[in-house]
This record gives structure tokens, sequence and C-alpha cells, in this order.
């Protein structure tokens, strides 16, 4: 699972704890953290879709190197 996976995850636990709650101060705190791990998720995609693309351009240029099509 990758970073992004899990941090999604934790933010829909967090909505659904939210819309769960009773007290106003519990579900203020639970969507502040689906927030947080929202934006985390956000951060870490970005990051992921561009390892991904640098790691292919890296094993296109290893692969046009070797003569491999």
């Amino acid at each position: 699972m990758r970073d992004s996976e899990t941090f999604t995850s934790h933010a829909a636990r967090c909505h659904q704890e939210a819309e769960d709650a009773t007290l106003a101060n519990v579900r203020d705190r639970a969507l502040r953290s689906e927030a947080a791990w929202t934006a985390m998720a956000q951060r870490s995609l970005k990051s992921e879709t561009s390892r991904d693309a640098r790691q292919a351009r890296e094993l296109a240029e290893i692969a046009s190197a070797a003569g491999v099509k």
C-alpha cells in the first residue's frame, strides 16, 4: 500500500468519526484531522506520481542504451 492510500484511508476514518460524533468538539477535531490527512495524501500522491514518471524515464533510458525496444 502506498503512503497516499494509507493517508486517504485515515482521512476516511476521520470523516466517519466526524459523522458519528455527537459532541461538537469531537466532530470538529475529526474534521481537522480529516483535512490534515487529506492534505498529506495529496502531497504524497504528487510525490509518488513524480517518482513513478522519473523511474519510467530512467528505465526507458537504460533500455535505449542497451538497445532494447
